[in-house]
């Protein structure tokens, strides 16, 4: 009898051990489980995160020199026109900074112009975009620290101008742009030293001359660059003076938290 019970106390014995074993792997599993589906879930929050940030820059090229066009939401925007060899007439919007000849190309304007375009340009420019059958209520004088909306498209207009030399002077009202697309602020300084406005502007893209000379230089640019912040930053305004070495000296001093992107 007292085998019996011994025998049948071991049988239940092992049973309970069975039990919590199986009990203790399920209960792994399941913490193994949960685990890796948060690491799946974060993983595409990343990639979601990431996908959003390259989607600021898709749709924009850059010509020549400083010659930048933006496509967004089916619109086209030209900043500076400047040798452009194929004829569009795709332009929504026009911007130029000012009329040196490597920025107010008309041939160039000709190309990418339409009967709807609409124009934002610097008060010395009005007569010479009329002079091109283009409408008066397309045409927007821009001044200096001005902000207005265009289309519902917010632009804030920055002082570009040099400091010790009289290429670009202050009292010209030459000028950047800062056009907000999709709650993205995109800054085209024009030509420019780093001056009092810039270091107070805002932006997630500047576009940011580096050739020197008529300009800041690769390494000027990058120091403001790196106060300023942006999510991306593309070095223009090379090629007629300055060249792709200095896109690369700019990209090269950049701070690791902003991406440097050569586009042309």
């Amino acid at each position: 009898m007292k085998k019996i019970i011994l025998g049948i106390v071991f049988f239940i014995t092992v049973l309970l051990l069975v039990f919590f074993i199986f009990k203790n792997k399920n209960e792994d599993d399941n913490i193994k489980n949960n685990e890796k589906s948060k690491t799946i879930v974060t993983k595409k929050e990343k990639i979601s995160t990431e996908k959003k940030e390259e989607d600021i820059m898709d749709g924009i090229t850059l010509n020549y020199h400083a010659s930048i066009r933006i496509e967004k939401d089916n619109k086209v925007f030209y900043f500076d026109p400047y040798k452009i060899t194929d004829i569009k007439n795709d332009a929504d919007y026009i911007f130029i900074t000012h009329s040196h000849y490597d920025h107010f190309d008309e041939d160039s304007i000709k190309k990418v112009m339409n009967n709807n375009t609409k124009f934002i340009i610097t008060n010395d420019l009005e007569d010479k975009i009329l002079s091109l059958n283009v409408n008066s209520d397309n045409i927007h004088l821009a001044y200096p620290t001005e902000s207005f909306e265009i289309d519902n498209i917010k632009v804030d207009v920055i002082a570009a101008y040099n400091i010790n030399s009289t290429y670009h002077k202050k009292s010209n009202n030459w000028v950047g742009y800062i056009v907000s697309i999709n709650n993205i602020k995109y800054y085209v300084v024009g030509d420019s030293d780093v001056t009092d406005e810039m270091k107070k502007v805002s932006c997630d893209v500047i576009f940011i001359p580096v050739g020197g000379t008529y300009t800041m230089d690769d390494k000027q640019a990058a120091e403001i660059v790196n106060v300023l912040k942006p999510k991306y930053a593309v070095p223009i305004h090379y090629g007629v003076v300055g060249s792709k070495e200095n896109a690369k000296i700019f990209v090269n001093n950049l701070d690791s938290s902003i991406k440097g992107i050569i586009l042309n």
